[in-house]
């Protein structure tokens, strides 16, 4: 239940694929507990129709299907989408196939069985990873950088031209974009002036 005055964060999706449906279930209920927007398939071979549907954040891939191995599904999904943050998990772990999951940028692997502390720690920090914030705190961050971003470019400004605006570093600025860093009132202000706007402005609909 959010609280008065918290924003709603925007929903995470993420697909599940794996041909043992109690698993599924299992990650299904587990995941939707946590406020996930959550799907589960157990044929491989419809995952490619559906990253191509579109919308979701996250896979998580079962390595060993029996019509279609996690690998090749992978392989699909990528020439769909490249940056979409893929999870693979198997009950018999090997070297040759946690290499080949990373050279497709899988961004974690979890062996089977796993408990449920274990399972959400890899899932948050995939989510971490991807910049897809789960606090206030660091969506307000996100929020933030891609306001200034927006306007930046609406007035077709350099970092570096805000950077002598500001007497902030392109760095730092750079940073407080991409929600990387978070800005002091002080440094918010150089930039609001610098972008002709106000400080609340930078807060979008926060």
């Amino acid at each position: 239940m959010t609280e008065p005055g918290t924003p709603e964060l925007p929903a995470i999706r993420i697909l599940i694929c794996d041909d043992d449906k109690a698993i599924c279930e299992y990650m299904q209920t587990l995941l939707e507990k946590d406020g996930y927007q959550v799907k589960a398939l157990t044929d491989p071979t419809t995952a490619e129709d559906e990253v191509r549907a579109g919308g979701y954040h996250l896979i998580i891939l079962d390595l060993m299907m029996p019509e279609m191995d996690g690998i090749e599904v992978l392989k699909r999904i990528r020439k769909i989408d490249s940056d979409i943050a893929v999870v693979m998990f198997t009950g018999y772990p090997n070297l040759e196939t946690a290499v080949a999951s990373m050279k497709l940028d899988a961004v974690d692997y979890i062996k089977k069985p796993f408990n449920a502390d274990e399972f959400r720690e890899v899932i948050e920090r995939v989510m971490r990873k991807k910049g897809l914030a789960r606090t206030p705190e660091e969506q307000l961050h996100r929020v933030i950088g891609d306001t200034i971003r927006n306007l930046r470019k609406e007035k077709d400004l350099t970092l570096k031209q805000m950077a002598r605006r500001t007497g902030l570093s392109v760095s730092l600025l750079s940073q407080i974009e991409r929600a990387e860093s978070s800005a002091s009132i002080s440094s918010l202000y150089k930039i609001a002036i610098a972008l002709e706007s106000k400080i609340t402005t930078l807060f979008g609909d926060f």
